[in-house]
């Protein structure tokens, strides 16, 4: 597995950030579709797998699979621009603006919803028999999941607001790790290894991912989960997004631009 070093992906990363920026706005929308519903589908699975063995750290074993495929082929999420696009920003690079930056974003959170929400009524189907019976074990566990996660949060005031914006720092610290992690390697089992340790953690750890809680939470209202679509944004969509702009920005994507990036060679004796 051919390793590549921190000076040369960072420089890739701010490629990246670029080239996604410059994309239009077709295949912007149209990969983070992709991206969203194959992430959703990698949450249906974990929950399957931790519901059926009894063991939630199983779920999180598995739940990089949907990671690993949708950026192996191209796809993309939210999460990950808020690390790779300011790079090109920072680096002064022709044509890249605040709003050009904002555009992406704005851009891949629509993409991102469409393909989670869409996905959620799919999952939703399927586990009420086209919506005749009541969910079962594993609807059960979306509807308790998305609860504790929204009216959970909110019977703490602001002290829970406070707690899903640092579950979200946290997450996007990691996920952009995993997101890094693909470009150190050139080979599909080195990207694999390297993508997938940050990924468990942040799903082990149960901390706040946007795109995930993009299909969480509309999954748990259509299988009959008692809070509002503002229950949803206020004490969770809302923090975790800004908690997942600072996790991905600062701890992950300006962390190693200033170091790598814009770290002078040492002087030679």
């Amino acid at each position: 597995m051919s390793y590549i070093k921190p000076n040369e992906f960072v420089q890739t990363m701010i490629d990246a950030g670029e080239n996604k920026v410059m994309m239009s706005t077709r295949d912007t929308i149209l990969r983070a579709v992709m991206g969203g519903a194959i992430l959703a589908i990698a949450v249906a699975v974990a929950i399957t797998a931790a519901v059926q063995t009894g063991l939630a750290i199983v779920g999180a074993l598995v739940f990089p699979v949907g990671f690993v495929v949708l950026n192996l082929m191209g796809f993309d999420l939210l999460t990950a621009m808020f690390a790779l696009a300011p790079l090109a920003l920072f680096d002064k690079r022709a044509n890249i603006t605040k709003s050009a930056i904002l555009r992406n974003w704005l851009l891949v959170a629509l993409g991102n919803l469409i393909g989670a929400v869409a996905v959620a009524f799919l999952v939703a189907l399927t586990f009420t028999m086209n919506f005749s019976v009541e969910p079962g074990a594993v609807g059960q566990a979306f509807i308790k999941a998305s609860t504790a996660r929204s009216l959970g949060f909110a019977e703490h005031g602001v002290d829970g607001w406070i707690t899903v914006f640092v579950k979200g720092i946290l997450c996007n610290w990691m996920v952009c790790l995993g997101v890094v992690g693909s470009m150190t390697s050139k080979s599909v089992g080195g990207k694999t290894l390297a993508m997938w340790f940050p990924i468990f953690i942040f799903f082990a750890l149960v901390f706040e991912h946007a795109v995930v809680n993009m299909y969480l939470f509309p999954l748990g209202m259509m299988l009959g989960a008692e809070f509002t679509i503002m229950d949803w944004l206020t004490w969770n969509q809302l923090p975790v997004t800004l908690g997942n702009i600072v996790g991905g920005l600062i701890f992950t994507g300006m962390a190693l631009y200033v170091t790598h990036a814009k770290t002078l060679p040492a002087k030679q004796a």
